[in-house]
């Protein structure tokens, strides 16, 4: 079997061991690649492995071979209600108490591979996945039991690249994106939906969609390098067994989103990197539009229906790299982002609670052998909650608090480079 058959074969392996959790920013992964999540995130300006290319293309100018991770996430998530229901004609009540997602530990593969066609021209490929949201409650959050979601999203994304100068290049990537969703436990949202029968309780559906990503990868003489990257919005096709539950008769795309990243070099074995991402989640109406007074204004499903709506995200990352010699390197880095979920959304987002906004990470990489690395990271996503009102219950009588807090801990091995 020769090694792109055979780097086919793996992809589709580790795809098929992919499960749903709920990622970082939002529900995006902080970061691509065993090496950079041991940063944060951070490395637009920097090229570290050929995972590199799932968030800019450009880098696959600079870096050959294939890289493979896997990684266990560990995400905790619950929500508490204080106060009784009042039980007042045409409120929404929930049961007081506190309570916890169960499924809290999901695998998270990946894979790349880049190649040198000639001293300018440069081909890769990246196989990665978002994470996804998931929840899974054992009681009856609004009146059945279980209640949760899964959505899981797989990308891949061949990459096209152009060194048009020394130490400068500019690349693109399609993106083929695939996901997977399923809802529990929302009957509930019946009377509000405009398709009671595709609201809850289909099993999975699948949808699959198109979109590209365009970058640039800079170095400005031995201290200073520049990357930028923009990605569209992925178009992809209706979930139509849940055409009754997100806006626009089941669509969910994903967001676009760019990011820009600085990096120096003090000296020939310390690298420090700085990125921003926005991500607009509120272009996505599945996503961003609110739960009122859309829920009263039009039914769940319709082009003006609710959904949990998140705000925009911005995502400051820095990271740090230090070669302490030939065959050792070590990785730390901490990022931040603004809340994607305000006081008001607290209800409907019970099922995709993403409040956090820290993150700490340590990593470490070693020389197996000439052609071989060995890439192991550690993130440390802190506590964090978002509390408000049920705004489907008479005022000032429940308030619904949502907390989360993830760990990932992820190994990943870099071949001839």
């Amino acid at each position: 079997m020769t090694r792109k058959p055979l780097l086919a074969t793996v992809a589709l392996a580790l795809l098929a061991l992919a499960a749903p959790a709920l990622a970082t920013d939002g529900y995006f992964s902080l970061g691509y690649g065993t090496p950079y999540k041991g940063m944060a995130g951070a490395g637009q300006a920097l090229h570290l492995s050929t995972l590199a290319s799932a968030t800019n293309p450009a880098t696959i100018a600079f870096v050959k071979g294939y890289d493979i991770g896997v990684g266990l996430f560990a995400p905790n998530r619950e929500y508490s209600v204080s106060g009784n229901p009042s039980g007042y004609p045409g409120t929404f009540g929930l049961a007081p108490g506190t309570y916890e997602s169960h499924s809290t530990g999901f695998v998270m593969p990946s894979m790349a591979g880049a190649w040198h066609l000639s001293e300018q021209f440069h081909v890769g490929l990246a196989i990665y996945g978002n994470g996804g949201m998931n929840t899974n409650y054992p009681n009856k959050v609004f009146g059945q039991s279980p209640t949760g979601i899964n959505l899981m999203q797989a990308f891949v994304a061949p990459s096209f690249t152009w060194e048009f100068a020394n130490h400068q290049a500019i690349g693109i990537s399609p993106i083929f994106g695939w996901q997977s969703f399923e809802a529990k436990g929302l009957g509930a949202f019946a009377m509000f939906s405009s398709a009671p029968t595709k609201l809850t309780n289909n099993g999975k559906d699948t949808s699959t969609g198109f979109g590209a990503r365009i970058g640039y990868h800079g170095k400005f003489g031995e201290y200073f390098g520049v990357g930028a990257s923009y990605q569209t919005k992925i178009a992809m096709g209706e979930f139509e067994d849940y055409a009754g539950l997100f806006a626009e008769h089941g669509d969910f795309d994903i967001p676009e989103n760019w990011t820009v990243g600085i990096a120096v070099f003090p000296s020939n074995c310390v690298s420090i990197a700085v990125d921003v991402q926005q991500i607009y989640y509120s272009n996505v109406a599945s996503v961003g539009n609110p739960l009122l007074p859309n829920l009263m204004q039009a039914p769940l499903g319709a082009d003006g229906g609710a959904g949990f709506g998140w705000k925009d995200v911005t995502v400051f990352k820095i990271g740090a790299q230090w070669e302490v010699n030939p065959t050792w390197t070590l990785r730390a880095g901490y990022a931040h982002n603004n809340q994607p979920i305000p006081e008001s959304e607290v209800l409907f987002n019970i099922l995709a609670p993403g409040v956090i906004q820290d993150h700490a990470t340590v990593g470490v990489s070693t020389l197996l052998s000439p052609k071989t690395k060995f890439h192991f990271s550690l993130m440390r996503a802190f506590s964090n909650s978002v509390e408000g009102a049920n705004p489907l219950e008479a005022p000032g009588q429940q308030t619904i608090k949502l907390t989360m807090d993830q760990w990932e801990g992820e190994i990943g091995f870099s071949f001839g480079f």
